[in-house]
């Protein structure tokens, strides 16, 4: 065995990156703009009346020639065929897509878009895949340094997508095992704190879904080292992840792995049911 192969048996980390979303640097944008500017000047249009065409102010079209701003697929495919770019745009929206998240989380949200089981533990806020658009957006303008805002509205947009999982086909199998004390913490006003429950009470409806609480009293906890999630991907592999102050790991060693799914099978062990994380869910509506 290599030293790299049993770095990998013992539980081998990939970082993520931690550079921001949204900033000029963000290499796919700026490329993405650059091409669509020289393919416009070449079609003799400004940005006025390229972006009346496609149905966008000119301020839009200036943003996304100079890559500060993600544009949305039915942009990019009405663009390539406005422009005749013969597919050069359209090859780069998966790209976009993904750079749409913050760095440290784009390879995680390329799995979450293809996964066939996910299991999260979650210890700081609600889940992405379960929040409102209202909570998210009070998450992101909690965020320190502050995020510009149209920073925030591109994670939002893009949060929001992510919660297409739950109508995929095949319907991925999803398991949460959520704080007590984050379903208690009013993140952007009490009105806010109760639409969010709701709606994590209605998707714990789901058959695909389960969604448990780990009581706060609870004497005995495997959860102390922090948050993280499991991944099944479509190519049967699991994959963890685990992310902490702008910082993130996929863990893909056999040792790493299996360290975590007994972890989680612990957690779920030792918080309330799905029936008895719904009543305490409904119980906290009530108090909100």
């Amino acid at each position: 065995m290599t030293q790299d192969e049993a770095a990998m048996d013992a539980g081998a980390v990939t970082p993520s990156g931690t550079q921001p979303e949204g900033k000029p640097e963000n290499g796919v944008a700026v490329a993405f703009g650059r091409q669509l500017k020289l393919l416009r000047v070449r079609a003799g249009l400004d940005r006025v009346e390229f972006g009346k065409r496609l149905g966008y102010a000119a301020q839009s079209v200036a943003s996304f020639e100079q890559g500060r701003r993600i544009p949305q697929p039915e942009f990019v495919d009405k663009a390539d065929r406005l422009l005749e770019a013969g597919g050069l745009l359209m090859a780069l929206k998966e790209e976009l897509a993904r750079s749409q998240y913050p760095a440290f989380f784009r390879d995680m949200a390329r799995l979450e878009a293809r996964a066939a089981a996910m299991s999260v533990y979650a210890v700081n806020a609600v889940p992405g895949l379960l929040q409102t658009e209202e909570y998210a957006r009070a998450v992101f303008q909690m965020e320190r340094p502050l995020l510009e805002d149209d920073v925030i509205e591109q994670r939002l947009e893009a949060r929001m997508v992510r919660q297409d999982i739950f109508n995929r086909t095949p319907v991925p199998l999803l398991s949460f095992v959520i704080e007590e004390a984050v379903l208690r913490r009013p993140i952007g006003g009490k009105q806010i704190l109760r639409n969010t429950l709701e709606q994590i009470l209605l998707t714990g409806q789901l058959r695909s879904v389960e969604v448990q609480v780990m009581p706060t009293d609870r004497e005995d906890s495997a959860g102390l080292g922090g948050p993280f999630a499991l991944i099944d991907t479509d190519k049967e592999q699991r994959i963890a992840y685990a992310e902490v102050q702008s910082d993130s790991r996929l863990y893909t060693g056999t040792r790493k792995v299996r360290e975590l799914e007994a972890r989680y099978g612990i957690l779920r062990s030792q918080a309330l049911t799905p029936a008895e994380s719904s009543a305490l869910i409904v119980k906290l509506i009530g108090e909100t």
